[in-house]
């Protein structure tokens, strides 16, 4: 069945209901995020959740998340600042990043991540093992599961110990406008198929992007238009179908988040801290064909331009113990996408490629700056080899609403709509407006620092409003 059409409706058509200040439209972390901020500040919130229990993006992701200046980096002993940060984040995005959310969600980040380890016990821990492509500093914090899963499992457990109201099966379809665009109402579409309907004072679209929505994929991002898409299917579009119904304004449309080691047909994510170790990328031919350590969104469009759109991942023995550390590595391991070659003649009849253009690869992997990608290694790779087939793949998309840097929703000609805020996924991210510009963590940063920053907003518009 098709899903209902996001729409805005008349607010002088509700009659009395039940009554709620903030309702959060998505319930992962962004929406989470908020919610548990809002308690803490003493206002009641309802988040809706169409899925069966809370996921989403998240849970898809790897669960890692940028942030410095934080208490766990502090314990650490890791040196870092807002201030680096920001210049790693607009230094990936070639300055396009909208600079007014860059410095919000740089300095906001921090005491995020340490108010939920004070106040909800969610137990961070630096990696400090590898950086992430365009990072400065050890800052990617992850639970102990090292997951997307177990985040939202951690923020879900914290959500119901805060006595936060999360309605799942509830997919809203209809925000309730007057003619100032001010939202009076939600309604949304139970398991049974009926419609019920909340008022509210305010409304934080926490819910997604357009990467599910083909259509929308194919017009604004045409290179992605055949690839994989690997994130939730709950991406379907509707904070901007909604947007548009009230007039707002879109921005980077044509950022995303790829990633160049989807192991097929496993269908799963493979870390990119392999390539950033020393692991490479070879193609059919048994050429390298980018520098990898640029970055993993960028690498699913350098992937899918390689015969058949397919890539093998190779590495050696030291980067598979490495990568054991990883659950989500040792899963796609156990699923079979790990593949094993004694010599790289059996690595050539692997990847069914020329055994002497691959020898010559292999060969230019060593000490030094290769002269064709511009890539610097620190070690050769040793047989036997380990070998991973991959392809590039869509994860989410990085363009959305129009926000200012209090999450507000702006109109087109830049002033705020009165209530309606907008965070993670439904905005604009802060990865300027190509493939390019994803900082490793920033869809994680933008839902985490947007929803931390949207309950404050929240609360002042609460205070403001007769």
């Amino acid at each position: 069945m098709s899903a209902p059409v996001p729409q805005v409706l008349p607010a002088s058509e509700l009659q009395a209901l039940d009554h709620t200040p903030v309702v959060i439209v998505g319930a992962g972390a962004c929406g989470l995020t908020a919610a548990l901020a809002l308690t803490r500040l003493g206002v009641d919130c309802v988040v809706l959740e169409r899925d069966v229990f809370a996921a989403g993006s998240t849970a898809l992701s790897s669960g890692f998340i940028p942030a410095p200046g934080t208490q766990a980096q502090q314990v650490q002993g890791i040196s870092d600042s807002v201030v680096q940060f920001a210049a790693d984040i607009q230094a990936k995005a070639h300055g396009q990043a909208a600079p007014h959310l860059v410095q919000a969600y740089a300095h906001s980040i921090g005491p995020a991540m340490d108010a939920l380890a004070t106040h909800h016990g969610l137990p961070w821990q630096v990696l400090d093992n590898f950086l992430y492509p365009g990072h400065s500093a050890h800052r990617m914090h992850a639970v102990p599961e090292k997951t997307g899963a177990g985040l939202m499992s951690r923020l879900q457990a914290a959500a119901d110990a805060a006595g936060v109201v999360v309605l799942t099966q509830a997919q809203v379809t209809e925000l309730w406008a007057d003619d100032t665009q001010r939202i009076h109402g939600v309604g949304f579409v139970r398991p049974d198929g009926q419609i019920e309907r909340i008022r509210c004072d305010g409304v934080l679209l926490a819910c997604n992007g357009f990467g599910g929505a083909t259509a929308m994929v194919q017009e604004m991002l045409p290179e992605m238009a055949d690839a994989t898409y690997a994130g939730h299917v709950g991406n379907d579009g509707s904070a901007i179908a909604w947007g548009q119904q009230l007039g707002a304004g879109l921005a980077d449309l044509g950022a995303y988040q790829g990633h160049g080691s989807w192991a097929v047909p496993q269908g799963a994510l493979i870390s990119w801290a392999l390539m950033m170790e020393g692991g490479v990328q070879i193609n059919a031919q048994g050429q390298r064909f980018h520098d990898e350590t640029q970055g993993y969104s960028e690498a699913a469009v350098h992937v899918l331009a390689q015969p058949g759109g397919v890539a093998w991942n190779v590495f050696d023995d030291a980067l598979l113990n490495f990568a054991q550390e990883f659950p989500d590595f040792v899963a796609a391991q156990g699923a079979g996408a790990v593949q094993h070659a004694e010599d790289a003649n059996e690595l050539a009849r692997l990847i069914g490629c020329p055994s002497e253009a691959l020898r010559v690869t292999l060969h230019a992997v060593e000490p030094g700056t290769d002269a064709v990608t511009g890539r610097t290694f620190q070690r050769a790779l040793q047989a036997p080899f380990h070998a991973i087939k991959v392809t590039g793949a869509l994860f989410h998309t990085q363009g959305g609403l129009d926000i200012d840097a209090h999450t507000r929703v702006l109109r087109q000609d830049g002033t705020p709509l009165p209530n309606l805020l907008a965070a993670g996924g439904a905005a604009r991210g802060v990865s300027g407006q190509a493939v390019w510009g994803y900082l490793s963590g920033n869809g994680l940063l933008s839902a985490i620092a947007g929803g931390h920053i949207a309950a404050h907003t929240a609360q002042q518009l609460l205070k403001d409003t007769p």
